[in-house]
């Protein structure tokens, strides 16, 4: 290699590298503050990775031209657009199993519902990407893979024949992301009596993080065959009831009053309290002490109901006391029978 093929070389890749680093800094952010403007943010992650890939793109593009220009034997030229074309569909491959993953999780515009992220979804679409940039490298190459796929076939048969429990729990997992019923973040109780926020939805188990904040591991399998209470579906909030006792003694009418007031006030104080909901109560039993009532109030969020009830019922004996309303202690009469 003379040195004016040297000099060639270094120009042709210093140039590739000079435009790949002009491209990154100066185009890619110009398209990125375009796409900024807008309410997609699918655009934003799209420019935001292929951005990455720009210097090593325009390098690679550089040192191929310059590799052009020197006298090699024919099949060394052959090898070199071979690898150009390696290196561009691998990246490009690479691209688009992010972009796509990253569109998972991407909120919907404009609306309350969330495409499912769960780990599930992202590595079979990742899996399925890197299988098909894999088979398109091995077609540019002139390598069939036509035997490729008779030979997976036979292989997957083998495979899933093997992996029974575990293709049961990845076809249960995507059995419960499809149906919509289960999303991240969302609050579940299984017939089993634990209960907590969804955390992910794996290929083989569905992880459940409880109040105590441990992790509850349920195997898909599993879960897809249990009785299944989604407090976050149709929607987040929620109306709960509260029991309370007064005496016989009580003016019903002044109690219902005052309940109604008092469930107002602890809404409107409460963050998590529905300000417009109309507060309700119902008498519901002649109970053997007091005359029972539900007083219901309605929170944003499963979670929230707790420490709203505790303020609720704090607020309420306050105000019965000050308003002349017993709440009597649980009593009975009993009758003893003389002895002649």
């Amino acid at each position: 290699m003379s040195n004016n093929d040297m000099l060639q070389l270094c120009i042709y890749t210093v140039s590739g590298l000079a435009t790949g680093i002009f491209v990154h800094k100066i185009i890619m952010p110009m398209f990125a503050r375009l796409a900024a403007k807008t309410s997609i943010k699918s655009d934003d992650l799209i420019i935001k990775t292929i951005r990455k890939w720009v210097i090593p793109w325009f390098l690679a593009l550089g040192l191929y031209l310059g590799l052009k220009q020197l006298n090699f034997e024919s099949r060394f030229y052959f090898w070199i657009e071979n690898g150009l074309m390696i290196f561009y569909i691998f990246s490009g491959t690479m691209i688009i199993a992010k972009v796509v993953s990253g569109l998972i999780r991407i909120k919907a515009a404009g609306s309350d519902a969330i495409i499912p992220s769960s780990s599930i979804v992202s590595n079979i679409v990742i899996i399925i990407i890197y299988c098909i940039g894999l088979l398109i490298i091995l077609q540019s190459q002139g390598i069939s893979i036509t035997p490729v796929l008779t030979a997976l076939g036979v292989g997957g048969l083998a495979v899933a024949l093997a992996l029974q429990p575990t293709l049961s729990n990845l076809f249960a997992g995507l059995q419960i992301i499809s149906s919509g019923n289960f999303n991240r973040g969302d609050f579940v109780k299984l017939s089993s009596g634990e209960d907590g926020f969804i955390e992910d939805i794996t290929w083989r188990s569905t992880t459940i993080r409880a109040a105590s904040d441990h992790i509850i591991i349920v195997p898909n399998s599993k879960l897809a065959d249990m009785t299944v209470t989604n407090y976050y579906l149709p929607q987040h909030e929620i109306t709960f009831g509260v029991e309370v006792g007064v005496s016989y003694d009580s003016d019903l009418t002044k109690v219902e009053k005052i309940t109604k007031e008092v469930i107002k006030e602890t809404l409107v104080e409460s963050a998590d309290g529905v300000k417009e909901f109309e507060p309700d109560i119902s008498f519901v039993a002649f109970a053997e002490s007091s005359i029972r009532l539900k007083a219901f109030l309605r929170v944003n969020n499963y979670s929230a109901q707790f420490q709203v009830r505790s303020k609720f019922l704090k607020k309420l004996h306050e105000r019965y006391s000050k308003e002349g309303i017993s709440i009597p202690y649980p009593m009975r009469t009993v009758l003893m029978k003389a002895e002649k």
